[in-house]
């Protein structure tokens, strides 16, 4: 059985946003705007997807 994939996307900038915000966005390993990023699906991706979800796009692959 296949893990399911999230490729994450950061379509707004985190300029503006506290501390913890932009460290959750870099410890999803997204660089700059509109770049991607494909992890597995687990609770701990999920959870930092809730906290920064005004700053990125989801989709499963």
């Amino acid at each position: 059985m296949a893990d399911k994939k999230l490729k994450i996307t950061q379509f707004k900038s985190a300029i503006g946003y506290r501390k913890r915000t932009k460290a959750t966005i870099e410890a999803l390993g997204l660089k700059k705007l509109n770049h991607s990023v494909i992890h597995n699906d687990s609770p701990a991706i999920r959870g930092m997807i809730n906290a920064v979800c005004f700053l990125v796009k989801v989709e499963e692959v």
